[in-house]
């Protein structure tokens, strides 16, 4: 660079707009996006380490997507590379390609290409960049305001890590403005600018989580408003509302808002709020959607959600868009708005999807022929008797008969399911009536013979495998119920504390730019650590083996706090001193913890599995007072320390049973005296050596037996 170039270069970013001059320059004065850059996270930690694989960042204009390929420029010691979709083409993508060879070959150092506005390129662009992301190359960075899954080549997206950014919410854009006020040499910290609250308010507000909108509003008011006679440049109301003016809504009838809008609109209707249907119907008018399209997808809605709960609002609908069609806008929108409304308040059914039902069942099931009495008499009925036995309604009473429409495989089928709601509510128990009477007639016709000729019950059959399915397969249904119940988002902090690693790796799969640190017994670690192995650097979870490791851990890192905290059968830590209050502590506000265990009342007790045939009942008395005494916690006692700490707290049973087959190994171990928790020493204390020998001759006497017993398991939900 010469002495003129870097002249250039000075006036350019000295000229640059108040939006260009602020970008933030470190991780430490970017603002916003929390929800991946915060302390913990995935991104965060990937760019501290300067382990950064191919990413993109998806989100609406403003959002800080440039500005963090920025900051990642300035923090990486890799080559950084930059070029934009819309003047680059693919000779500039060779010219990026060979300096990154040139630069790795002769320095070994890896190089960033950062790709703005990367859904700009063409497929043969993009396809130009495939080979040389996948044998790493190029370290990619795109930045996109439209959706990657459907603007950026899949073969990219599916190699890269996407991070959606959100819009700033309004005490982070309340942030930029004092960043940019108090800024002596990029902002006007070296000005007196007096800004009112009801100006930032306003900018705040209009700037619709936008910061480069409301950083050149403000620098529009700032640089157009003269100095008053106290030197001040102050900025009402009134001249924020002129630097800027309307609400920019984001909005592309061929993109992301657009679809995302609309559906967001027709929920609302399905959801019967009107309210929130008139708001959504209002920012697509504002924006300059073609109401056909809304009325288009307002006839949809009157047959899919509204359907026979409502006839009226098909014709309704039509209606409104014909006069629509007459009168044109701006009149038009009082027959648009009236169509949305008669449908957001009218009952719902989407019954009419027993087409689709209908629709399967013609895919999958083989053709029957027609039933004879259905087919056109008027051809075959001499030659091949076609329509003989029919029955027609008319001649009947109330109009109706009971007689065989559906094929002979189809008997019994209901496609059908008429709701509660409106009109279809009022002729449901008359459809349902005239259902069962006819199959009741078709019971009992010759034609109806093989249907009534059932097998074995393929219902029953599946339910004795889920009763006698192995222990993996239960937990793994635990495991699926806790996570229903938790819902954690991708970008959540987990804690979770267990025997065995099996909520660990979901939590991994369902938080990966997040973190998961876990807790398991020494004897599974082994094994947990060979599968972690496995797993990229910046994916894999903290493991400890004691809860002492996490006590040391939480010690180190003072600020490290969890989205939720997962325990499995882990009461017993919960009630120790001191552990309860510690990771409430480390829960974020609003932050949740759940226990999966099983109460003392839920536990397998084996006292049960015996009689007074067996034993003398003195003898089973003592037996369950043993068992009942080495039982441990109780569901009252944690109910009670979580409300100690102000909590809300809910636990659920979740069904389970036990079932063994008592086969002599099993029952050498229970009653092994020199094994700690076997059954004899639960028992021992208790009851007489000899006692003990009658109870292992009562079970003796059971072998090859299949026992079972009801154990659920709690969930306890609470709530910081």
């Amino acid at each position: 660079m010469d002495l003129f170039q870097a002249y250039a270069q000075r006036l350019t970013e000295a000229e640059a707009p108040l939006a260009a001059r602020m970008r933030p320059r470190t991780l430490e004065e970017y603002i916003g996006q929390s929800e991946i850059l915060g302390e913990g996270r995935l991104l965060r930690r990937a760019i501290a380490a300067d382990q950064l694989s191919s990413l993109i960042f998806y989100g609406p204009p403003g959002t800080g997507k440039t500005t963090l390929a920025q900051v990642i420029a300035n923090r990486t010691q890799a080559q950084f590379l930059a070029i934009n979709a819309v003047l680059a083409g693919i000779k500039d993508i060779r010219e990026a390609i060979a300096a990154a060879q040139d630069r790795r070959g002769r320095f070994g150092q890896r190089t960033i290409l950062f790709v703005d506005e990367v859904h700009r390129f063409n497929k043969a662009q993009q396809d130009a960049l495939l080979p040389w992301v996948e044998n790493g190359t190029v370290i990619l960075i795109g930045a996109t305001t439209e959706n990657p899954f459907f603007e950026v080549n899949k073969a990219l997206v599916s190699r890269s890590r996407l991070f959606r950014l959100q819009p700033l919410s309004e005490v982070e854009l309340g942030q930029v403005i004092d960043q940019a006020l108090a800024d002596r040499e990029r902002g006007y910290g070296d000005r007196p600018v007096d800004l009112s609250p009801e100006a930032r308010s306003h900018l705040v507000q209009v700037a619709n989580g936008d910061a480069r909108s409301l950083l050149n509003a403000l620098e529009l008011a700032v640089e157009t408003t003269p100095t008053n006679e106290q030197g001040v440049i102050r900025i009402d109301l009134a001249v924020a509302e002129q630097s800027i003016q309307q609400r920019a809504v984001l909005y592309d009838r061929e993109g992301d808002a657009h679809f995302d809008t609309i559906s967001a609109f027709i929920k609302s209707v399905r959801g019967s709020d009107p309210d929130a249907a008139l708001y959504w119907l209002a920012r697509m008018v504002y924006a300059g959607e073609d109401p056909r399209f809304i009325f288009r997808r307002l006839l949809i809605a009157a047959g899919e959600d509204i359907g026979l709960a409502d006839p009226q609002g098909m014709v309704v609908v039509e209606a409104c868009a014909a006069a629509f069609d007459r009168v044109g806008l701006p009149e038009g929108l009082y027959p648009l708005a009236q169509a949305t409304l008669y449908l957001a308040t009218a009952p719902k059914s989407n019954s009419l999807l027993g087409f689709f039902e209908a629709l399967r069942a013609v895919e999958q099931e083989q053709a029957e022929d027609i039933p004879n009495h259905l087919k056109d008499a008027n051809r075959d009925r001499e030659s091949l008797g076609h329509g003989a036995g029919y029955r027609y309604p008319h001649a009947f009473a109330e109009h109706w008969v009971a007689q065989q429409y559906l094929p002979a495989n189809l008997l019994g089928q209901v496609f059908y399911q008429p709701s509660s709601q409106g009109y279809e509510g009022q002729q449901r128990e008359l459809i349902e009536q005239r259902r069962e009477a006819q199959l009741a007639a078709m019971a009992e016709s010759d034609a109806a013979v093989e249907a009534v000729s059932f097998g074995s019950d393929a219902r029953l059959e599946s339910w004795l495998q889920r009763t006698l399915s192995p222990d993996g397969d239960r937990l793994l249904d635990l495991r699926r119920t806790l996570f229903e119940r938790l819902q954690p988002q991708r970008h959540h902090r987990l804690l979770v504390i267990e025997p065995s690693p099996l909520l660990l790796w979901e939590a991994v799969r369902r938080a990966p730019e997040g973190g998961v640190w876990g807790v398991i017994d020494p004897g599974a670690r082994a094994q947990a650590e060979r599968q972690i192995r496995e797993l990229p650097s910046l994916q894999r979870p903290w493991l400890g083996d004691r809860p002492e490791d996490l006590n040391a851990l939480l010690a180190e890192q003072p600020q490290l706090q969890f989205e939720a905290i997962l325990l499995r059968q882990r009461g017993d830590l919960l009630l120790a001193p001191d552990w309860l209050p510690l990771l409430r502590s480390r829960l974020v506000p609003g932050g949740q913890l759940l226990l999966l265990d099983r109460p003392a009342d839920s536990r397998p007790q084996l006292w049960r599995w015996l009689t007074d045939t067996d034993l003398a009942p003195a003898l089973l008395e003592r037996i369950r007072t043993a068992e009942a005494a080495a039982a441990g916690w109780t569901r009252a006692e944690l109910e009670a320390a979580i409300a100690d700490l102000d909590w809300t707290v809910s636990s659920e049973s979740l069904p389970d049973e036990l079932r063994l087959t008592l086969r002599a190994p099993l029952l050498a171990r229970w009653f092994d005296g020199a094994r700690p928790g076997s059954f004899r020493s639960v028992l021992t204390g208790q009851l007489t050596a000899a006692d003990i020998d009658r109870v292992e001759a009562a079970f003796q006497s059971r072998l090859g037996q299949t026992l079972s017993q009801n154990t659920p398991w709690w969930l306890f939900q609470s709530h910081g």
